[in-house]
């Protein structure tokens, strides 16, 4: 039997600890001062960047480069502070749709619907998909010309994901979309085949509740709705 434990760091930020390695995505804050001491406590460490946001990409994560095997950023955050502080060979800029392999790890990218990647992260006998900033974006108070191109955008990038398989998927359900705020989490679900959903991007500290019609009749899979830094979740497989 496998096992992951999670940590959550903020926001779109958590900590993957598998048995041979580590996973950072997205570190932005880490009140709970969890990144350290994981990335001492193993031989392989690998930080992943999905985008030049401020609120998932810190030049902070530089400071971690004697500990990291290898960085995987997105090609946005390329020329940004904190870059060249990381050690050239230990950099690795992934476009759209791009990929990188060797005996240890594969990781591919898919676009987003806001800016930068998303990540699917093959290791360990894992399968991890991370969002990033993709998502079905529908605001509300937006215009109705922008809301139809937001669902159009991820309808597009859905297809190229239709059918994806991961054990574990980080999405957003931001609750500032309010009613809509599921929608993105809810569509991937039915079209992937993920076996546990851990739900992201959301700073507000109100846990969103699963409604009754999220996942389709016999569909259903374990949820994840990390509120507070530090929380930990150990998944096994």
């Amino acid at each position: 039997m496998k096992k992951a434990e999670i940590t959550y760091l903020w926001n779109s930020g958590f900590a993957v600890e598998l048995e041979k390695c580590v996973l950072i995505f997205d570190y932005y804050q880490d009140a709970a001062k969890a990144v350290p001491g994981l990335l001492k406590g193993k031989n392989k460490a690998y930080v992943f960047a999905s985008h030049a946001h401020f609120d998932h990409f810190s030049p902070e994560i530089a400071a971690f480069a004697s500990d990291v095997t290898r960085y995987f950023l997105s090609e946005d955050i390329q020329g940004l502070k904190g870059t060249k502080e990381i050690p050239e060979q230990k950099r690795v800029y992934l476009s759209t749709y791009d990929a990188y392999e060797d005996s240890e790890v594969k990781v591919t990218s898919y676009s987003s619907t806001d800016q930068g990647t998303s990540f699917l992260v093959e290791v360990d006998g894992w399968k991890i998909f991370h969002a990033g900033d993709f998502n079905w974006w529908h605001w509300k108070e937006d215009t109705a010309e922008n809301i139809s191109l937001a669902r159009n955008g991820f309808q597009k990038q859905m297809k190229r994901l239709d059918g994806l398989e991961a054990d574990v998927a980080f999405f957003p359900v931001d609750l500032r979309m309010q009613e809509f705020a599921s929608c993105g989490a809810k569509e991937f679900c039915q079209r992937t085949k993920v076996d546990y959903l851990i739900t992201m991007h959301n700073t507000t500290q109100v846990p969103w509740k699963v409604e009754p019609d999220f996942f389709a009749l016999g569909q259903e899979i374990p949820v994840w709705i990390p509120a507070l830094p530090g929380e930990i979740k150990t998944i096994q497989k």
